[in-house]
Parts: structure tokens; sequence; C-alpha cells
């Protein structure tokens, strides 16, 4: 195996090498004057997860595609991350996945074959996982090292999950602890121990199941899952899709064990500082907020958790569903609240 270090040869790693949400809403500004058919449930008006397409009277098409550069150093690790965090939009939009299809570019004249074997079985691990096949796919000779998925998956209709449809009154869960993109800065400073290395792989390679039985409690108004802008920004697509205010308490958030001492030591990412220059006039902090706290709150997750706003009668089904499926650290971190669209922390 070769002593290349794939963080070595990438400029970001994971969901941190997304474009800044500001950035990108200016690049796509000009992008949506195209007609949509119908049968499109959901396409780009709400940056939701996957693009929905029905096919008939009881099934309907998820599609999405998701493909970054290396957070970790380990190939078989970086195909599994990249794989799970691909397949989690499938169900964030309450979807089963069906098949996925292969996104490959490699410095062919850098890495051994044998590393990119590794990373391309890292992915098809987690497939098998899934239950899906991949089916296909497309390489090019890279300058980064890039890997991902596309993944396509079926849910009913009347089942999809958007993350527009949150409602006042609504109790907000988080599936996952933060602090993913600090243990990357961590890693790439050769400052996260072994524990924390183990920790990192574990969540970042846990699939998002629940979603797909979330989406048969009626009480579920609205999912989406926690990524490269962090729990702030992608809260705040819910605040935007519900014209409300969404309420944190950030006492109540789960953290991934030792991250905000690492935070507070600097290793942070520079996409949770460039998150929080794109959406930073519209999150209230309290007093005192600390900058390691907002460091966490911006800090992009790769393989992030589902953010579930659904009635406050639905929370004990909600915990349920997360508990069966081994995602003991869920927890209710807020609220949906009457009021503009903006995210309050408390």
């Amino acid at each position: 195996m070769s002593d290349v270090r794939l963080t070595g040869l990438s400029h970001g790693g994971g969901c941190g090498c997304k474009i800044a949400p500001g950035v990108l809403s200016e690049i796509l500004k000009g992008t949506a004057k195209m007609p949509m058919p119908p049968e499109l449930l959901v396409g780009i008006e709400t940056a939701d997860d996957a693009a929905v397409y029905q096919l008939n009277e009881e099934q309907a098409l998820i599609a999405t595609t998701d493909f970054f550069m290396p957070i970790v150093d380990d190939p078989y690790d970086f195909g599994r991350i990249a794989a799970t965090n691909a397949i989690s939009d499938v169900y964030a939009m309450g979807g089963r996945p069906i098949m996925a299809l292969g996104l490959v570019g490699m410095p062919i004249n850098v890495l051994p074959l044998e590393t990119i074997g590794r990373i391309l079985e890292g992915g098809e691990a987690v497939c098998r996982d899934a239950g899906i096949p991949i089916a296909g796919g497309h390489t090019i000779d890279s300058v980064e090292p890039i890997y991902g998925l596309v993944v396509m998956g079926l849910v009913h209709p009347k089942k999809v999950k958007r993350n527009a449809d949150a409602r006042a009154g609504d109790v907000l869960v988080l599936g996952k602890p933060l602090g993913v993109g600090v243990l990357s800065a961590a890693l790439k400073k050769d400052a996260l121990p072994a524990d924390g290395y183990a920790r990192m792989v574990a969540t970042t390679t846990k699939l998002n199941k629940p979603g797909t039985e979330l989406a048969d409690l009626p009480g579920v108004h609205a999912l989406t899952d926690v990524t490269g802008f962090g729990l702030a920004g992608h809260a705040l697509e819910l605040a935007r899709g519900a014209r409300a205010t969404v309420a944190i308490d950030w006492s109540k958030v789960p953290l991934l064990p030792g991250v905000r001492e690492l935070a507070a030591q600097g290793m942070v990412t520079g996409a949770s500082g460039r998150n929080w220059a794109s959406y930073g006039r519209d999150v209230s902090l309290p007093e005192g907020f600390a900058a390691e706290d907002r460091a966490l709150l911006t800090d992009p997750q790769t393989s992030g958790g589902l953010l579930v706003s659904c009635d406050a009668a639905a929370v004990d089904d909600v915990l349920g569903v997360f508990r069966r499926g081994g995602f003991e650290t869920a927890a209710v971190v807020g609220a949906v609240e009457a009021g503009p669209a903006r995210l309050v922390l408390r």
C-alpha cells in the first residue's frame, strides 16, 4: 500500500469541500428558470437533499449524487465514508435506496491502483450494508482524489419528507452528534488520537436507515440530513421552508466526545468560518456564546445525522425509531416557532 497520505493530496476533505452556502446561492440564482414537469415533486427550489420524480400513484423515484475529496488517509475508510454520505440523501427524503453508480476521479500517476481499489471496496461494503448494487459509474484521471456515488431510491409519493414542510409547534430531533469537521481538522494536523479517529469513522459510516421508517410516521413533517453547511445551515433551510423560527437549545445538542476541547484549541475547518460568513446574519446567538460553540454550530458534518421536525406527540415514536436503529445519542434539540425565518440559539 502507498505511503502517500490521501488527505495530503486534496485542499479540503469530506463535506468541508462544499462551496459555501452564500457563494452557492449566487451561482445558482439564475438556474431555476426552466419550467419543471408536474411529476417533479422535489427539485432545486428549496435546496433539498435529493430530487423526487413521481412514477405512478404508488412510487416516486429519488435521485441524488454526492462526492468529495478524502477526509481520512485510509482508502477503505474513505470509500465507506463517501458512500454512506451519498446514500444518506435518499434516507433524508424518507426513501429506500435501490441502486448506485460510482463517481471516481483519481490521480492515476500518484496513487497505486491497489489504493484506488481499496477506496472502491469501501464503497461497495457500505452499499452491501444498504442492500443495493453499484450498477455502473464513471471514472476520470483527476489532480485530486475524488469518490462518491449517484444514488437512486424509491418512496411513496405521499410519504416524501421534504426539508420545507416543518410546522410551527414542531419538535426537532437530531440523530447523530456533531463534531466530524473538528475531528477531521485535528486529523489533518496530526492531533487526533486513535480513539477520536475510531469515533469519527464509526459515526460517518453509520447509515441513516431510520429515515425510511420515519417516513411512515404521520407525525413526522420534515426531514433533512446535517452535512456540509453545519447544523445552523440546515436548520435555517428548515426555517426558510416553514417560514418560521427554528429555536435550538444548545445544551441539548449531542457532541462527539472531545470535540469542544479540540475546537477550543483551534482545530476547526475553514468551512466552518465560510458557513458563518454566509448565513450568520440570520442566526441569533445568546450573549457570551463561546467561539468554540459557534465553530461546532457551523461545523461541516460529513455523513451527519438526520434532523427531524415532528409533532410533539410523535417524539417518543421518533426516538424509538432511532434507538432501534442503534442511534443511542439521538436527542430532542429544539423546536419550530411562529416568527421570522431565523435560527435562534438558547
